[in-house]
Parts: C-alpha cells; sequence; structure tokens
C-alpha cells in the first residue's frame, strides 16, 4: 500500500482549518509576533524617514556653510576676532559668501514696562547686511535691513525672537535699553544658524552709535563652494587671525545636523533589539500554543493516523500551522509598522520611507521563528502512536 499524497493545497486547509477551530487561542498567539514585527518596521521605517528628511534639508540648505567664533587665549581669557576678520576672509578665492554678527551689551524687550532682567534668552546682535543672502535665510514679515534702515533704530527679529515677544508682524516697536526700536522685520526659522533665530539683529553702524559696539566680530559665516569646503576650512583660522590661529574656532554647521539624525539613531539599535525580544517571545508562544495544541488534538492524531496519515505528514500538518500562525502575525504586524510610520512622518512633515528590505526581512523573520517554534510540536504530534491517541480522553 502507498500512503495517500497530500497537495500543497491541502496542506494549507488542513493548517488552515486547525487555527480556525481556536480564533481566540491564534489571535493572543499571535499578537506576540505581530507587536514585535510592528517594533522593527517601525523603528526602521522611522529612523529611514528622519535620514530622508535630513538629505532634503541639506539639499535646500547646502552643506558649505562654515561659521568662524572666536575660541580662548592661551591663559584661558575670552579671545577677539579682529575688526579686519571679515575683509581677510573674503579675499580668500573660494569664498564667495561672508557676512558676521556681532554680540551687543543690550536687552530687547517687549515694553518699557517689564523688567530689565526679563530678557527671555534674546540676544542683540550687529549685523552686516549680507549676512541673509550668505545664510539664504527668507523674512516671512516686513523687510531685511537696507543702507538706510541700518544706521536707524530698527530691528529684524529672529523666528524664536519674535515668537517669544508676540511679534508677529513687521511695524511693531520693541524696548531696547533706553529706546524704541521699530521691527522692519521678521525672519523664518534658520536650522544652519539657530543662534540667529533667537537674536534680534540691528544694523552695523547703528550698533556702533547708540550701543558702543566696538566693532569686533563675534560669529562670521563663509559660503564656498561644495569642492572647496575642506581646503577652507583648513585655512580659515590662520586667514582670520594669522598670529593666533588657535584662538579661533572654525566648524560646519551642516555637520550639527548630521550628528543630531545619528544620536537620534544610536537609539534603533537599542529599539531593534527590543523588537527582537518581543519576536522571540512571540516565537515562544507560538511554541506553547502548538503544544497544547499537540495534547488537546491527540484523538484528531490518531484518526488521521488510523486512516493512513503517515509521521511525514502530521509533521507537515502542525509545521504548517506554525508557519501560517507566525505568518499571520507577521503580516498584521508589518501593517502595523508602516502605519505607525506613515503616521510619524505625516506629524512631523517628513517624507515617509519604509525600504522594501524591512518587510521582507520582518516577513522572513517570521517564518523562520514559526518554523523553529513548530518543529518539536510537529515532530511531538508525528510520534503519537495511534492506538494511544485514539485511546486518550
Amino acid at each position: 500500500m502507498r500512503p495517500a499524497r497530500l497537495t500543497p493545497g491541502d496542506v494549507l486547509r488542513v493548517g488552515a482549518a486547525g487555527l480556525l477551530g481556536r480564533p481566540t487561542r491564534v489571535v493572543l498567539s499571535a499578537l506576540g509576533i505581530a507587536i514585535g514585527i510592528a517594533t522593527m518596521i517601525a523603528v526602521v521605517g522611522i529612523s529611514s524617514s528622519s535620514q530622508a528628511e535630513l538629505l532634503r534639508q541639506l539639499d535646500r540648505l547646502g552643506t558649505n556653510l562654515l561659521t568662524v567664533k572666536p575660541g580662548q587665549s592661551v591663559f584661558g581669557d575670552n579671545a577677539r576676532l579682529p575688526i579686519e576678520s571679515v575683509s581677510m576672509v573674503r579675499g580668500l578665492a573660494p569664498v564667495h559668501a561672508v557676512s558676521a554678527t556681532g554680540t551687543v551689551s543690550a536687552t530687547v524687550r517687549r515694553t518699557d514696562r517689564i523688567p530689565a532682567d526679563h530678557t527671555g534668552g534674546i540676544s542683540v546682535r550687529a549685523t552686516s547686511l549680507d549676512l541673509l543672502n550668505t545664510l539664504q535665510g527668507k523674512v516671512v514679515s516686513g523687510s531685511w535691513l537696507n543702507p538706510a534702515t541700518e544706521r536707524y533704530p530698527s530691528m529684524v527679529l529672529g523666528a524664536v525672537s519674535a515668537r517669544r515677544l508676540g511679534i508677529t508682524q513687521a511695524g511693531t516697536r520693541v524696548w531696547v535699553d533706553h529706546r524704541w526700536f521699530t521691527v522692519v522685520g521678521v525672519l523664518d526659522s534658520l536650522d544652519l544658524a539657530p543662534e540667529i533665530d533667537r537674536s534680534a539683529l540691528v544694523g552695523w553702524p547703528a550698533a556702533q552709535k547708540l550701543f558702543g559696539f566696538d566693532g569686533h566680530p563675534t560669529m562670521i559665516y563663509e559660503r564656498s563652494s561644495d569642492a572647496a569646503v575642506a581646503d577652507v576650512a583648513a585655512v580659515l583660522a590662520r586667514t582670520v587671525n594669522p598670529e593666533n590661529p588657535e584662538e579661533v574656532e572654525v566648524s560646519r554647521p551642516s555637520d550639527a545636523l548630521a550628528a543630531r539624525t545619528a544620536a537620534a539613531g544610536a537609539f534603533t539599535d537599542l529599539l531593534l533589539g527590543l523588537g527582537a525580544v518581543a519576536l522571540l517571545v512571540g516565537g515562544v508562544g507560538i511554541a506553547n500554543t502548538m503544544i497544547i495544541s499537540v495534547l488537546e488534538r491527540r484523538r484528531e492524531i490518531g484518526r488521521r493516523r488510523a486512516v493512513g496519515a503517515t509521521r511525514g505528514q502530521i509533521r507537515l500538518q502542525f509545521l504548517t500551522e506554525s508557519l501560517l500562525l507566525s505568518g499571520l502575525g507577521g503580516v498584521v504586524g508589518a501593517v502595523l509598522g508602516a502605519a505607525v510610520t506613515f503616521a510619524y512622518a505625516a506629524t512631523n512633515h517628513f517624507p515617509a520611507v519604509v525600504p522594501p528590505w524591512a518587510f521582507a526581512g520582518g516577513l522572513g523573520a517570521t517564518l523562520v521563528i514559526g518554523m523553529i517554534a513548530g518543529i518539536y510540536p510537529a515532530v511531538r504530534a508525528s510520534r503519537l502512536s495511534p492506538t494511544v491517541a485514539l485511546a486518550a480522553t
């Protein structure tokens, strides 16, 4: 006699029938797998979306901006940049835009009724007229300083400063030390220059005339071609202060954006590990469910063995049930993980990115977990003697 053969369709029907008879247990068992896969796909998706947003930001802002600020002298004192440093940087051949700001000893408040120590963290800075062009910034209300307004009590507010002062439109007056200044413009946020967002900007001549500003820049912004950034950065400190280049700090703001994303990505491995733990717990739950299923279905196994089912077919039946159970959890988890990614991206206005390999890897992992979890129960079921199985109550 030859044993009966099961087609792939028969195997799927038999495996599905075993699961459909216990829907509650199936849902609870698949839940662990679903949580693990959802966590892993969501982590990968959110990380990929953040990286896509970073690349989009860098494409928009450029990576060719360098900043120069004074460091400390060899005696630990605060150093100063030379007054002529901006013109010296402008003399470098690859440089196509350079501007500067200088810290002014003044405070800005909404009215003269507000105490002088309530500054809201807003600093007053003198600025050159070409700052907006160098930073590639945008004015959302009013206009930028011009050769006329830079000489008088006129001011442009950064995005954060305007918000803290409760100002949304140009034309409002603010109290700076002991005089009123007219807000002629409000800037959009500058991702590469967050210090400008928290500043109130006045013209260089007005700062010298009204506040006794000494003319020493405290921050220089420089742009050159992308190919020349490294070369310019290497000579910038010596160009700004030939006598004491060690007192000059040169940085690249776009690196800070990349570092921030890298720091956020440091949690990715941890969260992936947690997802893997959840996946492992789900696999243990499936193994436990299948073992209990074998114990409860001994009479079914005995009847199938009595009518000609081979041990291999019994193993295949229970292994198929385990794979279907884990596959169900994997599909549900993949959908949930993608949904979380799209919700996160939509909330933060990021491009939603879920790499295809994340789906393939997640579903592949569930099948591997399902196979491993189902091997022992399937072998145990196939070793049941027909007479013992039929005699079980």
